[in-house]
C-alpha cells in the first residue's frame, strides 16, 4: 500500500501538471459576431493578448467563407498567393505556435470586405519565482490573498488542493 505522503506527493506533481496544460486560451476570432465581412478585425485583435501555445479561431458558414494564412504582402494585396495554411471546416482551430506576426484572409474575395487579421504572438512570461513572490508579498503588508494569474488554472489548483486535502484528510484511503 502506498503512503499518505506519496499520494501526497503524487497529488502536488498532478497540480502542477494540470496547471501548466490548461494555459492556452482559444481566441474566437469576431467572438460571437464569427467570421464576416463588415467587422472591425483589427479592433478585435487589439483586444486580445496572444501567447505562443494559445489558439486562434474561427467560425463561418462553410458553404459561404474560408480562412488563408498568408505573408504580410498578401495581407496587405488581399491575395493567396504563396499560402501557408488554408482551413475550411467552418470551426477552424488554428494553434499559435510560434512568436511571431500571424496573417489570415478570407478567400473568394472576402479580403476586400474587410475579412481580414493579423494577430501578433508573444512568448508565455515566465512563471514568478518564489522571490519574487515573496518579495511582493514583503512590499505589499496587506492581508490581502493571493490571486492566481491565470484565472481557471488558478480555481482548478485550488479545487483539486481542496478535495485531495479533504480525501487524505477524512481517512478515504
Amino acid at each position: 500500500m502506498v503512503s499518505s505522503s506519496a499520494q501526497l506527493i503524487f497529488f502536488c506533481f498532478f497540480i502542477l501538471f494540470s496547471a501548466v496544460a490548461t494555459t492556452a486560451t482559444d481566441h474566437i476570432v469576431g467572438a460571437n459576431k464569427g467570421w464576416n465581412p463588415g467587422i472591425n478585425y483589427t479592433h478585435w485583435a487589439n483586444n486580445h493578448t496572444f501567447y505562443v501555445g494559445d489558439f486562434i479561431s474561427f467560425r463561418y458558414q462553410k458553404t459561404q467563407y474560408s480562412v488563408f494564412e498568408v505573408n504580410q504582402t498578401g495581407y496587405e494585396n488581399c491575395t493567396t498567393d504563396g499560402a501557408v495554411g488554408n482551413w475550411t471546416s467552418g470551426k477552424d482551430f488554428i494553434p499559435l505556435n510560434k512568436a511571431k506576426r500571424y496573417y489570415f484572409i478570407g478567400g473568394n474575395g472576402q479580403c476586400f470586405n474587410g475579412m481580414k487579421v493579423t494577430v501578433l504572438v508573444h512568448h508565455l512570461p515566465p512563471p514568478p519565482t518564489s522571490a519574487t513572490v515573496a518579495a511582493n508579498v514583503k512590499a505589499s503588508d496587506s492581508a490581502a490573498p493571493l490571486v492566481f494569474h491565470e484565472g481557471m488554472v488558478g480555481l482548478r489548483a485550488a479545487l483539486v488542493l481542496a478535495v485531495a486535502s479533504i480525501w487524505f484528510g477524512s481517512g478515504w484511503i
